[in-house]
């Protein structure tokens, strides 16, 4: 939000959810006759975050595995849709909290679907329903979908701020949780694990 100030803009904050301050902004855009960018489900949002993953792979050329965040889905739709043309041998693992699993649902029913509710304590990844156009891409080249509790993002702030003395918001551990829960499920050694600290922490 001070990013956001710093440039001049003006902040408002609404609703407790993503799609509360969604509907706003689409209010006001129509009442106003402002210029609506989509945070997720714009083509050239998605392909501004795969450079993301353009980064990661130039700074470390051996990876096995992308554990990636997933609230509307631009994030891993960019970083996968890069992984998969370039180096298709990564897998892709999208992860969610587990109250907010918009993807997951999506995936399993093989069309998007709208939760009905969605949990706040990872306020940056509340979203109750998949973007269209990150839908349409990762449908076909997600690998796998974790899914994270409050416990284990609560472990994963505490794992972070451990190790690096810096404090991650919940949405933004989701994928250091998953790493953890991944590793120690599917017993995994020798594995090169990536994963994503997104969202408004440091």
């Amino acid at each position: 939000m001070q990013a956001v100030k710093d440039f001049g803009g003006r902040t408002i904050l609404y609703g407790d959810t993503y799609d509360d301050a969604y509907a706003h902004a689409q209010a006001l855009a129509k009442e106003h006759a402002y210029a609506f960018v989509h945070p997720y489900d714009d083509p050239d949002v998605i392909a501004g975050q795969g450079t993301i993953a353009m980064e990661m792979l130039r700074q470390h050329d051996h990876i096995d595995m992308m554990f990636i965040p997933v609230g509307g889905g631009g994030l891993i739709a960019g970083m996968a849709a890069y992984c998969k043309a370039v180096r298709p041998d990564i897998k892709i693992i999208a992860v969610e909290a587990a109250d907010s699993a918009c993807l997951h649902a999506a995936l399993q029913a093989k069309r998007r679907v709208t939760l009905p509710s969605v949990g706040i304590f990872a306020d940056g990844v509340a979203v109750k329903q998949i973007g269209k156009e990150p839908y349409r891409l990762l449908k076909d080249i997600v690998d796998d979908t974790v899914l994270v509790t409050t416990d284990e993002m609560c472990a994963a702030i505490k794992d972070i701020y451990d190790d690096t003395r810096s404090i991650a918001e919940p949405a933004g551990a989701l994928a250091t949780a998953a790493i953890k829960q991944y590793a120690e499920t599917h017993k995994l050694e020798g594995k090169t694990l990536a994963g994503i600290i997104c969202g408004a922490e440091f």
